[in-house]
């Protein structure tokens, strides 16, 4: 009786969480659609800002966060991936490969403007490819790469070691085995990584702001050596510079609701992806 009692107490409490959560996510979810959607028009999202970004729209600035978002998954997913193969399945296990797990999830905790310093210092100046795309994307890659492989690695090693020794006793090579079984049966927990990462890099401004955004830009990215604007930097820049405060804060409100339904939307497509995936390995 009384591990009944204890079992469904929490199971209450785990329901009451899961309901606060939600509440919070709707609160946010409506909070930025009542106030973003009163100026989301065909206008403010095909054409660029202009009169002191108070008129027009932010397709500049949407193209920019597209473009520094795929290029830092372009970036990360190959090498967060790669590394979480070798640790996984590869490395021996010892002290130092130990350290270096323990050293990815630390580099998750990093304050994201720690990881825009190193783009300054790296991809800006060192090697000097300037305030860019290129810039930026390799910084948020690298600010997603602990996130990628941490997932990646989980991922790999939920796979049931039985099914590698059954694909190996067949006469597979490690490496077929990897790609032909490990790696089709982890995708859909691969994926979830991939799918944190895209929100995280999505609304990041700290590390654009010294790598890759522009405050205001004339025309388009013309190449991946072009600065950008970007929807973080761009919701940034109207809630805490300009001289029509009201004007600005709306538009800061519907650029808000630009960024939180390009992240649902390249988070459901990964979504959709995974679960495609999770069909098919069953």
């Amino acid at each position: 009786m009384k591990k009944n009692i204890t079992q469904n107490i929490g199971f209450l409490m785990l329901f009451l969480c899961i309901i606060v959560t939600l509440i919070f996510l709707g609160s946010i979810i409506y909070f930025i659609s009542a106030r973003g959607a009163k100026v989301i028009s065909w206008e403010f999202l095909t054409q660029g800002p202009r009169m002191g970004m108070t008129q027009g729209g932010v397709l500049p600035a949407i193209i920019g966060t597209f473009y520094l978002t795929l290029g830092a998954i372009l970036f990360a997913l190959p090498l967060g991936l790669s590394c979480a193969i070798y640790l996984c399945e590869y490395s021996p296990k010892s002290f130092v490969v130990n350290i270096i797990r323990i050293s990815i999830n630390n580099l998750a905790g990093v304050p994201s403007v720690v990881f825009g310093l190193f783009g300054l210092a790296v991809f800006v100046n060192f090697f000097k490819f300037g305030v860019s795309i290129l810039s930026g994307s390799f910084t948020l890659g690298i600010l997603a790469l602990p996130l990628i492989i941490s997932a990646s690695q989980e991922a790999l090693m939920a796979v049931p070691q039985s099914i590698r020794e059954a694909s190996l006793s067949l006469g597979a090579t490690k490496w077929g085995t990897i790609k032909n079984i490990v790696l089709p049966t982890a995708l859909p927990g691969i994926l979830t990584g991939v799918i944190l990462s895209i929100g995280r890099v999505a609304g990041e401004t700290a590390p654009i702001l010294f790598t890759a955004a522009a405050f205001y830009t004339r025309g388009y990215p013309k190449s991946i050596f072009s600065e950008v604007m970007a929807l973080p930097y761009h919701i940034y820049a109207l809630m805490t510079e300009g001289t029509h405060p009201d004007q600005q804060k709306a538009i800061a409100y519907g650029c808000s609701l630009i960024l939180l339904f390009m992240v649902l939307l390249v988070s459901g497509i990964a979504i959709a992806i995974r679960q495609r995936q999770r069909g098919i390995n069953a």
